[in-house]
């Protein structure tokens, strides 16, 4: 059999693979909107004696199709040609997630783990969000720009919850459920409710990072009790940054500034040598049989005093964002956007690594744009991102620019 015969039969079992949601439950709907997303399924429970006569094909032959189906498709939609390779069976899947690389080293998005996991350090990945404002739904898509046909490859979407002391941003996978106690939940955006000028936002994962992140149990695990939540989904939520705007007291005209630090990134991530936290996995899921310790274990993080007292003591990444020039023709502030946004917008931003002197960090590093987030047409926005950020932290700092902020403007 021919190498295209190959993919071209793997691509006629997308019907056949339609029913298998990313977690593992067979819900029709979720799996459709997962289908959207060209993103393949983390966990495959597939019967060893179900497999079919795919399961059977000699470990050297499989890594050699796998590893030509990657190569050969490197963009979508074409590149979901690696998600059915992925899907076929137990045997397919490991050998895939062994030979496709991380955002950082490849530069592609291909799993949903990918979302959690830092870009790449040569160039940016290109997405953008759509604006629901009748529903207050944000949309992040893969790609340049939308397309005609609007076959836009969806990653995340959040949803905009106002409060009576104020205002999450519900991130998920799917664009229908923003449930918290769904598996298609990721985490959150949420204005601290403290700060009535609506200038302060923590970022909160559904799983933990590094040993950085700070376990926050509130609104959720006092909502929902353990018999509740599903056992296959983690109740707490994790700390991973905050996002400031500096007040305008003078209540002049100017760009908005922003400051966000990065508690779940170490600032050594940025130096030679240095790494940036990449989750492989999402979090532990659990049998409903399993026992109420076994999930209670779950949702609180095993960290040892001694790691505790290492990792609190790093300092972690402060981003804050690249002072604009004032155009005297234009009479207005610019960007060098290189042409990835083109409407005048006070939510334009691009943010750069925070840099002290006394760090010795190279005058290119101190200048790369690692977030870049702009206004393209009524409701559409450019967001592009590389490392040491994933698209889910990109995402939730974007979002902060859609909540009203009076006193910063």
């Amino acid at each position: 059999m021919s190498f295209k015969s190959i993919v071209r039969e793997l691509k006629e079992m997308k019907d056949g693979i339609g029913s298998i949601s990313r977690r593992g439950e067979v819900e029709g709907r979720h799996w459709r909107n997962r289908t959207r997303t060209h993103i393949a399924p983390d966990v495959v429970p597939f019967d060893p004696n179900q497999q079919g006569q795919w399961a059977n094909i000699p470990p050297e032959l499989l890594l050699d199709i796998v590893r030509r189906v990657e190569e050969s498709e490197t963009s979508f939609p074409a590149r979901t040609a690696v998600v059915f390779c992925a899907s076929v069976c137990k045997s397919w899947r490991e050998v895939t997630k062994e030979i496709v690389k991380t955002p950082e080293e490849c530069g592609r998005l291909t799993f949903p783990i990918s979302l959690k996991q830092p870009g790449p350090r040569e160039s940016p990945i290109h997405c953008f969000i759509k604006r629901d404002r009748a529903n207050s739904v944000y949309r992040l898509y893969f790609g340049l720009t939308p397309s005609e046909d609007e076959s836009d490859k969806l990653l995340l979407a959040a949803k905009r919850i106002r409060r009576a002391t104020s205002t999450d941003f519900v991130i998920s996978l799917v664009s229908d459920d923003f449930s918290r106690a769904s598996s298609t939940y990721v985490g959150k955006l949420r204005q601290v409710p403290s700060n009535f000028l609506g200038t302060k936002f923590t970022i909160y994962d559904n799983q933990l990072p590094s040993e950085a992140a700070i376990p926050h149990r509130g609104r959720l695990s006092r909502r929902f009790s353990t018999k509740q939540v599903s056992p296959t989904v983690s109740a707490c939520n994790y700390s991973i940054a905050t996002v400031s705007y500096e007040l305008n007291v003078l209540r002049t005209r100017g760009p908005r500034r922003m400051h966000c630090a990065m508690h779940s990134i170490p600032f050594s991530s940025i130096q030679e040598g240095g790494s940036a936290p990449t989750p492989t996995s999402f979090p532990q899921h659990f049998d409903e049989k399993s026992s109420p310790a076994l999930v209670s274990k779950a949702k609180e993080p095993s960290v040892n005093s001694s790691s505790t007292v290492s990792v609190l003591s790093r300092e972690p990444l402060v981003l804050k964002n690249k002072a604009p020039r004032w155009h005297e023709q234009l009479q207005c502030w610019c960007l060098n956007f290189k042409g990835r946004v083109t409407v005048a917008s006070v939510k334009n931003f691009q943010l750069v690594a925070a840099v002290d002197p006394s760090h010795n960090i190279p005058a290119a590093v101190q200048e790369t744009t690692i977030l870049q987030f702009g206004k393209i047409g009524k409701d559409i926005f450019t967001m592009d991102y590389c490392y040491p950020l994933s698209a889910f932290q990109a995402f939730a700092i974007c979002l902060s620019s859609f909540d009203t902020k009076p006193a910063c403007e």
